[in-house]
């Protein structure tokens, strides 16, 4: 039977969700002494569909965090190899001033309650098995007093939320807490999001991807693997893409991604593509029945900054919840770690007497980092669904190890502050053409408050 109860507690922030966002943002804000709460419905470990690749953005952001020695027992990589219409390029993570040259394959199963773990030990409250059921609304909340709207700004569709009502898996307890800001970081699906009115643009292409692990004799090799032309059960070629990721421990994770850049593609069975894949992989990886260690598991993914609005009066969306995935190459859990972090520093600014002005810096910074690199990403993805386009782009750069070094540099969102090379004029470029085809204009938007 379900109990409910309430306290008059009130704390400096509430995050929905504990996966790589949400514990990320936990950390950053208890390392700056905030009394923050974390409420994640699973509790950990517990397994998460996930490509498991971490890439050297993702580490950096688990180097600052003080985390990267806790990676010990992952495996680490120096780069990929690249697979497409009949040639094979070895690739590896290019120098970067900031970046590390490598990456590591770690399943969420271990890496997402090692981050939750470490944003408790720096002081936030981390409450597993706590479901958050609803929102808390206030519509009717008074004023900031601290600071007037930014003339930029445009009325939010999020209304002042005060809290969540959160029920223990355990007990059945559904109990209110209540803080004065509130974390939407409940990943891809997002209920609680949805709730306080956010929604995604179904104008742009949404990815999906299938995976699942096999026990293979490779499982220990220093390059990952990404197969560039997968194609249906009938051969067509489809926009995504297979890969390979050796975990290190006796397994390969294996998977298909899929964008659903057009009506074409909506419904091709990922199910069917994964078989297509699987069989069609490299015999040395031995991907055979008998080695499969289980069904595979999928899931959608936003891209682009595709779900808005990200702010609203006391309320912050982050990671998947806000459709922070990468469109080149579906990457999510380093934009995660990323977007909670610039979270953090907006509430802590907010927190320190900036309110709601400062809170407004975090859709800001979002564009200013983001936007421009999303929307030739999402040009980009929308070229290569035309099979022809498809064919001569990635054709073309696999004939050359000179322009797929600079195309993984733009991909892994690798390009250099300092130098203005090969990949960072060729973004430029890209950037120009996008505005050109309005997909640019159409991802910018006023920053919400």
């Amino acid at each position: 039977m379900e109990r409910e109860s309430s306290t008059n507690e009130v704390h400096d922030v509430l995050i929905v969700g504990g996966g790589p966002g949400g514990s990320a943002c936990a950390y950053w804000l208890a390392s700056a002494g905030w009394d923050v709460v974390v409420v994640e419905k699973k509790r950990f470990p517990r397994d998460k569909t996930c490509g498991d690749g971490l890439t050297p953005r993702a580490v950096k952001q688990l180097a600052d965090m003080g985390l990267e020695d806790s990676l010990t027992g992952a495996h680490r990589y120096r780069g990929l190899i690249a697979y497409g219409f009949g040639r094979t390029m070895e690739l590896p993570w290019p120098a970067h001033p900031i970046f590390g040259d490598y990456g590591y394959t770690i399943t969420r199963h271990d890496l997402d309650g090692i981050v939750a773990d470490h944003a408790a030990k720096a002081g936030a409250t981390v409450l597993q098995g706590s479901e958050a059921l609803s929102p808390i609304l206030e519509h009717d909340a008074r004023p900031d007093p601290s600071s007037s709207r930014p003339k930029c700004a445009t009325p939010s569709t999020i209304p002042y939320c005060a809290g969540a009502r959160v029920r223990d898996s355990e007990t059945g307890e559904i109990k209110e807490l209540r803080a004065r800001y509130v974390v939407v970081a409940d990943g891809s699906n997002s209920r609680f999001g949805r709730a306080l009115g956010t929604s995604r643009d179904r104008h742009r292409p949404m990815g999906m991807a299938l995976r699942t692990y096999y026990t293979s004799p490779r499982h220990d090799e220093s390059f990952i693997e990404s197969h560039l032309d997968i194609r249906d059960a009938s051969g067509n070629v489809v926009p995504g893409y297979g890969w390979i990721f050796p975990m290190g421990d006796g397994r390969v994770n294996v998977g298909v991604g899929l964008l659903s850049t057009s009506a074409r593609w909506k419904g091709v069975n990922t199910t069917e593509l994964m078989n297509t894949f699987v069989n069609w992989a490299p015999r040395s990886w031995e991907l055979t029945p008998q080695n499969c260690c289980g069904p595979a598991t999928g899931g959608k993914l936003p891209m682009g900054l595709s779900v808005t609005p990200w702010s609203g009066e006391n309320t912050l969306v982050i990671g998947d919840a806000g459709g922070a995935i990468n469109p080149f190459n579906g990457e999510g859990i380093s934009y995660a770690y990323e977007t909670g972090r610039l979270a953090a520093n907006s509430l802590d600014l907010a927190l320190g007497g900036g309110g709601r002005e400062a809170l407004a810096t975090y859709a800001r910074d979002l564009e200013e980092t983001y936007s421009s690199y999303y929307a030739v990403g999402q040009a980009f993805v929308r070229m290569i669904s035309n099979p022809s386009a498809m064919r001569v782009c990635v054709g073309a750069g696999m004939h050359s190890e000179f322009l797929m070094t600079q195309l993984l540099r733009v991909m892994a969102n690798l390009m250099r502050p300092d130098v203005l090379g090969p990949a960072e004029i060729g973004f430029k470029g890209m950037k120009a053409a996008s505005r050109t085809l309005d997909i640019y204009r159409g991802l910018k938007r006023p920053p919400a408050t």
